[in-house]
């Protein structure tokens, strides 16, 4: 189970590290924004797959907006596809052996999800200004999702728990990141991301059904999917045109 108090401490442990770079800059406005597409994979984390597992690791796709507000602060939103695999029989546990609990339910899972979301990134560089020698940075990024996940369960052991069905939930998403500008417009982007979802339906296992036991499920613990992936972007200038009034000022001198 991956400590929830973990994504604050990352915040409070890198927000200072860029807070100098935020306080000179926040007030500058930003004019530039981003399209950009990615490739990676999607991986599930729940009843069948207690820990991240990278053999899990399924394709994913994404495309995103981005829209930055300030050199630091970037709002952006994103659509990301992706499969989710899982088996009971790739668990390992402290001997090496599948744990108990996982021989006795011996299930998998086949599914897709689809996600829509919103999320604010903190950047700790100007990777856009080209004046400057910096055009990468690291970032951290925080925001809400909403899912869809058409997911089917099927168990050698217990084939009352075979079932295939549709979840639409919410999942909160954190992670981190690395820009890198190529050139003036097009950009690399590195990001390994978790989706907190708030449902433990992603695997339709949460031992509250009718003959479930805790063997079978844990009614006290949500599901997760994780992305990781690379990206391509490329950047818009928006050119601002020059305050009538200043030019007013200037002839009048």
């Amino acid at each position: 189970m991956i400590n929830s108090r973990f994504p604050k401490m990352l915040l409070i442990g890198l927000l200072p590290v860029g807070s100098v770079f935020f306080i000179a800059t926040a007030a500058t406005a930003q004019n530039t924004s981003e399209v950009g597409l990615g490739i990676g994979g999607l991986v599930y984390k729940g009843e069948l797959s207690p820990k991240y597992q990278f053999r899990n690791n399924r394709p994913a796709l994404t495309a995103f907006y981005r829209k930055d507000l300030s050199a630091p602060i970037t709002l952006r939103a994103g659509a990301m596809g992706g499969m989710l695999r899982a088996d009971d029989r790739n668990v390992k546990g402290l001997n090496g052996n599948v744990p108990p609990s996982s021989a006795y339910r011996d299930a998998s899972l086949k599914g897709n999800l689809l996600e829509l979301s919103g999320a604010l990134e903190y950047n700790f560089f100007d990777y856009h200004n080209r004046k400057d020698k910096v055009h990468f940075t690291p970032y951290v990024f925080v925001g809400l999702a909403g899912f869809y996940a058409n997911t089917r369960i099927t168990s050698s052991a217990h084939p009352a728990l075979d079932k295939k069905a549709g979840v639409i939930s919410l999942a909160i998403p954190l992670g981190a990141g690395f820009k890198y500008a190529l050139s003036e417009h097009w950009n690399l982007g590195l990001e390994a991301g978790a989706r907190k979802t708030i449902t433990d339906n992603l695997d339709h296992v949460d031992g509250k059904a009718t003959g479930q036991n805790d063997l079978l499920g844990n009614p006290h613990d949500q599901d997760w999917y994780f992305y990781n992936g690379l990206s391509i972007s490329y950047t818009f200038y928006k050119i601002r045109c020059p305050d009538k009034s200043q030019e007013k000022g200037k002839k009048k001198d």
